[in-house]
């Protein structure tokens, strides 16, 4: 088969590449062998137009009242001074309550710490009040029973000086104490002869003796027994009775005798 001369120029067509950036449409056109055909393309897609609507009324422009001036120089001016003077006003008063709110806080917290101190003071004040009051408590009780001692004291001098006659009883508790007789019984020159007329013939019996001492007051006597002693002096017996009640710093002679008093040493 030969193929004529006009059909080989109208077959031949140039070679070119494919465009990758095409459609793809053109792509598949391009890429058809000569003599094809190209296929039909597919219908566009149908679209539903909506309904038209009226296009929104532009808004009224904005009128100004015709006595509407603009400010003036001045006037803004003066406005920026207000709305300094009010700033400044406004943060001076933020200051001030600042400030006001720092100082109460600082002198509540240095008040509180005087009224600490203050009371730890008061505290330290009370409790050597009562540390005050205990020991004048004491000396109050020490001085009363300084002066109920005084007291018994003289009670018994001036027993001792209105009733001499209490010797006898102080004779008859000491000869108690003696386990034996024959003893020498001592006694003041006056109340030897008060005892040896009351007590002369007991004491006689019991084989005991009679003897002066100038070194004895009214009312005392000290006896010597074989294998005994027994001290009946003043001294010795107030002291006995002080260590009974727990008080032994007092004794029995007068530091100071006042007009009228009867001394230990003194006679009745």
């Amino acid at each position: 088969m030969s193929i004529a001369r006009h059909q080989a120029v109208g077959a031949y067509r140039r070679w070119e590449p494919t465009d990758f950036d095409a459609e793809d449409g053109a792509g598949e056109a391009a890429a058809l062998p000569p003599g094809a055909a190209a296929p039909a393309a597919p219908p566009p897609p149908r679209t539903e137009v909506a309904a038209s609507t009226p296009p929104p009324a532009p808004a009224p422009e904005p009128t100004l009242p015709p006595d509407f001036q603009l400010p003036t120089a001045e006037e803004i001016e003066r406005m920026h001074d207000e709305m300094r003077r009010a700033g400044f006003d406004e943060g001076r008063q933020e200051g001030y309550a600042a400030g006001l709110e720092a100082g109460r806080s600082a002198g509540y917290a240095e008040g509180k710490a005087h009224a600490e101190a203050a009371a730890a003071q008061l505290a330290a004040l009370a409790d050597g009040l009562d540390e005050g009051l205990r020991k004048l408590d004491d000396e109050i009780a020490e001085e009363l029973m300084a002066l109920a001692i005084e007291m018994a004291r003289r009670m018994v001098k001036l027993t001792l000086a209105e009733h001499p006659e209490t010797i006898l009883d102080t004779v008859r508790s000491a000869l108690l104490q003696l386990p034996q007789g024959h003893a020498q019984i001592q006694l003041h020159p006056d109340d030897l002869a008060l005892v040896r007329e009351h007590l002369g013939e007991q004491i006689a019996h019991a084989g005991h003796r009679l003897q002066e001492s100038d070194r004895l007051q009214r009312g005392e006597c000290r006896i010597d027994g074989p294998g005994a002693q027994v001290d009946a002096t003043l001294a010795t017996r107030w002291r006995r009775v002080l260590e009974s009640i727990g008080h032994e710093r007092a004794s029995w002679q007068l530091t100071d005798t006042a007009p009228g008093d009867i001394d230990a040493d003194t006679p009745g």
